[in-house]
């Protein structure tokens, strides 16, 4: 009986030991590389059950993440645009200021990758994008990275759209929502916004409707996403809007020329600021005039809205 015990004792250690995945109780997603790039930046490649393949991930550690290792961080979501293929994630660090910007700041700042034209979505037929950041991701980062349950969200384009889609559709998630010249009213004026989403799918996956479906015959699954729509569930928390109107401004090259695709999104982002306030949220906007759809703007744009974002954190 003793030996029998020994027995029986000796596999429960070793099913401890080896019998327990590295990615146990993370929902589907595993870290199976970690890069170091700076004392800040570390560059994840994770393998997401909910996307089906390796995704990367960067993250900024808060300035004092080592010196305090049980200590759980307040944490900021930045969602990139789309169209910059599977390295999306890396383009807020590689194309703007953010890592020095924020290097006196205790917060963890969270980029991953959300697809050429993933929309921060579950498809209808396709990545499961939603389910990857808020539950595979989020598990992740709180077990493996100390992230804590305070949580705010910003993006820019794409992004933007999916910083107000999240926060609507997730009420409590996450205390303050940024966008920055953001896809927020996916409906806008009919066919002259869905055409610009359905395009964009078309040429990355070849199916215009794998993503919401048809805009006229699965009207309520887009309006489901539609931050336009979900304008009421933002109550509660700080919202953010910048845009321009598409006119060559201070931050653009001489010789620039007029850019449709700002003044649309700049006047969905009047649409929908008109709505938040009609739904009694709180809105903070950032309506610049001139400016195209640029990184110098969605940089500027971090840099005004990040007190909003820190005293929500706070």
């Amino acid at each position: 009986m003793r030996l029998r015990g020994l027995f029986l004792s000796l596999l429960l250690v070793l099913g401890v030991l080896v019998g327990v995945p590295a990615s146990a109780g993370t929902g589907g997603a595993t870290v199976v590389r970690e890069q170091q790039l700076s004392d800040r930046l570390l560059e994840l490649t994770v393998r997401s059950e909910a996307v089906g393949r390796e995704v990367g991930v960067r993250l900024l550690l808060p300035k004092d993440w080592r010196r305090a290792p049980y200590r759980k961080w307040p944490t900021l979501y930045l969602l990139h645009g789309c169209c910059d293929g599977d390295t999306g994630y890396r383009s807020w660090t590689d194309k703007t200021d953010v890592e020095s910007f924020t290097a006196r700041t205790n917060v963890l700042i969270v980029m991953p990758e959300g697809g050429t034209a993933g929309f921060y979505s579950d498809w209808l037929n396709g990545p499961a994008w939603e389910t990857f950041h808020l539950t595979e991701l989020r598990r992740l980062v709180e077990r493996k990275y100390r992230s804590g349950h305070d949580r705010v969200v910003a993006g820019l384009s794409m992004g933007g759209f999916g910083a107000l889609s999240y926060a609507a559709r997730h009420p409590g998630f996450f205390k303050a929502a940024a966008s920055y010249s953001g896809v927020v009213h996916t409906t806008y004026q009919g066919s002259r916004s869905t055409d610009l989403v359905t395009g964009i799918v078309r040429q990355t996956t070849g199916d215009p409707f794998a993503l919401w479906g048809d805009p006229v015959a699965q009207a309520g699954t887009w309006a489901a996403h539609n931050p336009y729509d979900l304008a009421g569930r933002l109550r509660g928390i700080p919202v953010y809007l910048s845009t321009g109107n598409g006119e060559p401004g201070p931050l653009d090259p001489a010789g620039s020329g007029f850019d449709g695709l700002e003044q649309l999104l700049g006047e969905q982002t009047v649409a929908v600021a008109e709505r938040l306030r009609a739904k009694h949220v709180r809105v903070l906007t950032d309506f610049y005039g001139p400016g195209r759809h640029t990184w110098p703007y969605w940089e500027r744009a971090l840099h005004r809205s990040f007190p909003l974002l820190l005293a929500a954190l706070n």
